[in-house]
C-alpha cells in the first residue's frame, strides 16, 4: 500500500486546492480514471488501517482493502453526501468487507473442527456458560432498546464495530468530543437499564 497521509477531518485531500472526496466520487462514478486515483491516494492508508485493525492479518487485509476500493468504484454512483461523508461511506465499506472476511474465516475454521466438536463430550459447565452468555447478550440487546438512536448508532460503531472514538466521530460526521458524550451517555444509560456497573 502506499504511505499516504490521512485524509484531515474536513473531507479534503491534504495539499491547496485538492479536491474534496465527494467531489472524487461523483467523477469516479462517471468513470474518471484519474478522479478515482487521487481518491485511492487520497484515502487508501486510512481504509488500509481500519482494515488491518479489524482482520490483523497484513496479507488478507491487502486483500480485502483492494477488494473495497473496486467495490467503491463499482458502486460510486451510489453516493449520497446527504447521507455522510465520501470518508464514511468508504470506510463503512472496508468495514463491512473487513467483517465479511472475519466471518468468512470463522465459517471455515467452524467447517475443520465440526468432526472434533460433534465426536467429543460436552461438560456441563460449558453448557450452562453457553446459556449463560445467550442470556446475558439479550439482556443487552434489550438495554440497548432504552438507549436514544444516536446514542446506540455511537455504542454499536464503538464496541460492536471495533471503531475509535475519532473514527465514531468521522463516520458520523460529529465533533471528536460529541462523539465521545454520545458512547459515554449511552454506557451511563446502559449501566442503569441493566442495573451493573460498566
Amino acid at each position: 500500500m502506499n504511505d499516504i497521509a490521512p485524509v484531515p477531518s474536513g473531507d479534503t485531500p491534504e495539499g491547496t486546492g485538492a479536491p474534496e472526496l465527494s467531489e472524487l466520487l461523483h467523477r469516479s462514478a462517471r468513470g474518471d480514471e484519474s478522479a478515482f486515483a487521487a481518491l485511492y491516494d487520497a484515502t487508501a492508508a486510512r481504509v488500509h488501517g481500519m482494515v488491518l485493525r479489524v482482520i490483523r492479518d497484513p496479507s488478507q487485509a491487502e486483500e480485502v482493502t483492494q477488494e473495497a476500493f473496486l467495490e467503491v468504484w463499482r458502486t460510486a454512483t451510489r453516493f449520497d453526501p446527504a447521507k455522510g461523508s465520501a470518508l464514511s461511506w468508504l470506510l463503512t465499506i472496508a468495514h463491512r468487507r473487513s467483517v465479511d472476511r472475519v466471518r468468512s474465516a470463522e465459517a471455515s475454521s467452524r467447517r475443520d473442527t465440526t468432526y472434533h466438536d460433534k465426536s467429543r463430550t460436552v461438560d456441563h459447565d460449558a453448557t450452562a456458560e453457553a446459556a449463560t452468555a445467550a442470556m446475558e447478550a439479550r439482556r443487552v440487546r434489550h438495554a440497548l432498546q432504552a438507549l436514544t438512536e444516536v446514542q446506540r448508532e455511537a455504542i454499536q460503531l464503538a464496541y460492536f464495530g471495533g471503531y475509535t472514538h475519532t473514527e465514531v466521530a468521522t463516520m458520523l460526521d460529529l465533533p471528536v468530543g460529541t462523539a465521545k458524550t454520545r458512547i459515554r451517555d449511552g454506557l451511563i444509560r446502559l449501566r442503569d437499564a441493566m442495573g451493573v456497573s460498566l
